[in-house]
């Protein structure tokens, strides 16, 4: 890492940040300081009907009272804003667009349940936590949809390639890779609600702000291997990766929103202080 290193938090402001959360979002303030460069604060809220300001404010709220702080993003400024991806509609439709021109999406009328009747599961180790492959007899013939001006009300998929593996090198997990078609298949660029998937929306946020490296919970790591993709197909230059492990309950499961007592805003009520937190046992969990 370098003086010109970037990095960035996003939190997704659905009124729910837990201690998982914080201490991913610690380790991107750590490397940024290490580095001597900049952590960016960025607005996740592309779910209207989850993502409401009031929630916004509370993540800001809860990330500065455990210490986490940025240079530049929610309440910094800086130039390469808006910093909120709700604002950023039309940076996303060019990339829409431009994927659309190349023949690499296309329009799909299938949903999430119709993929997941189908039946053919990821034959990663983390199978369970990832979504069905996306059968290829489903694919309409190349070049459906160019003549769209619009993505419309339709979900928009990223066309794999076959025979191949996507490699990379995570700055903690060291070589990873996935194999096309098997670990992952098609996958949503744009979704039939009018917005654009994560998968998309955070290639093109990371592009435009410069980010020079990704720190994010290894449950992404299949993200990364679809976002590559994004990434070649744009002919953006890539940041690096940092997947850090996730933090478990007492009974061995991932913290996730139904772990309430977890949560930051839990945890601050109840009394704790950040300090604490970060010397407890479930912090600790498999950090090197």
């Amino acid at each position: 890492m370098s003086s010109s290193y970037r990095g960035r938090i996003a939190p997704t402001p659905t009124g729910y940040l837990h201690l998982g959360h914080a201490r991913t979002f610690w380790i991107a303030m750590q490397r940024a300081q290490q580095a001597g460069g900049q952590l960016i604060y960025r607005n996740e809220d592309l779910d209207t009907l989850r993502c409401m300001p009031k929630f916004s404010k509370s993540a800001v709220e809860d990330l500065r009272w455990f210490g986490i702080n940025w240079d530049e993003g929610e309440g910094e400024g800086g130039a390469f804003g808006p910093y909120s991806q709700s604002k950023r509609t039309q940076i996303y439709l060019s990339a829409w667009e431009k994927l659309k021109n190349a023949g690499i999406i296309y329009p799909c009328e299938k949903s999430r349940k119709d993929v997941a009747h189908a039946g053919q599961a990821p034959h990663t180790e983390d199978a369970a936590m990832l979504e069905p492959i996306y059968p290829e007899n489903w694919r309409p013939p190349i070049g459906a949809g160019m003549d769209a001006a619009h993505p419309d009300s339709k979900n928009w998929r990223f066309r794999v390639p076959a025979s191949r593996t996507i490699s990379f090198s995570d700055g903690r997990l060291g070589p990873c890779k996935f194999d096309c078609l098997k670990d992952f298949g098609d996958f949503l660029v744009w979704r039939k609600d009018g917005v654009p998937a994560y998968e998309l929306a955070v290639v093109i946020d990371d592009a435009a702000m410069k980010i020079t490296e990704v720190v994010r919970g290894e449950d992404l790591l299949i993200s990364t291997a679809r976002q590559l993709l994004i990434y070649e197909a744009l002919q953006l230059l890539p940041p690096t990766f940092y997947h850090t492990p996730l933090m478990i309950d007492a009974e061995g499961r991932r913290l996730a929103k139904r772990n309430l007592s977890l949560s930051l805003r839990e945890l601050r009520e109840a009394g704790h202080t950040p300090n604490k937190l970060r010397q407890s046992k479930d912090w600790h969990y498999e950090l090197n």
